[in-house]
């Protein structure tokens, strides 16, 4: 099976050739962070192969992005949760993600931020919680960095890598990566977080 229809083919290679292509990832980023159901991987896979000069711009526009979209994400939770909160849970059908976030997040707060942001749960779960729980900005940045920041770095390196290769294996083994990935992480972050609680 094709990776591609003609016409998305088309559609990346018209991106690939804009002077704006940065800006616009950067957009599409700050935009799936929030509401675009459509994973950014597909299209920054292709890009970064094609583009290995610029393999590391791309993730680090895309990482500032989502950092955008976070900050927006986490507003609607502290400010305007009862009107846009609502409706934005509603609209991208994530009520059950949102409700079984609840208690995982009151109890690992930074460790369930950074595990969301890699696992394949909708990313607008945690953004909305820890606005509308009013969780420290300062930290919920780091750990959006963190989360985002690993993801997506992770796969200019293995683009760096293994070049096209990696629209396969992103394809077969996405899920199962991101799975291990966000459970691997929160596995370490549990610990540390352990092993402080003792020393103090």
């Amino acid at each position: 099976m094709a990776l591609f229809s003609q016409g998305q083919k088309e559609w990346l290679a018209r991106l690939n050739r804009s002077r704006r292509m940065l800006w616009l990832l950067g957009a599409l980023s700050f935009l799936e962070t929030l509401i675009l159901p459509v994973p950014l991987e597909l299209i920054i896979i292709p890009l970064m192969a094609s583009n290995r000069a610029r393999i590391w711009s791309i993730a680090a526009v895309v990482t500032a992005g989502c950092l955008l979209g976070s900050l927006a994400g986490y507003g609607i939770g502290m400010a305007l949760f009862q009107s846009l909160g609502t409706w934005l849970i509603g609209v991208m059908g994530i009520e059950q993600s949102y409700q079984s976030f609840q208690t995982f997040f009151s109890q690992y707060g930074f460790a369930a931020i950074i595990a969301i942001g890699i696992l394949p749960i909708p990313y607008q779960v945690a953004l909305i919680t820890a606005g509308l729980s009013g969780y420290p900005i300062l930290l919920f940045l780091l750990a959006a960095l963190l989360s985002r920041g690993i993801r997506y770095f992770g796969i200019a390196w293995l683009v760096y890598r293994f070049g096209h290769q990696v629209e396969r294996m992103w394809k077969r083994h996405a899920l199962m990566t991101s799975l291990l990935g966000g459970v691997l992480i929160l596995v370490l972050l549990l610990g540390m977080q352990l092993i402080a609680s003792r020393l103090v």
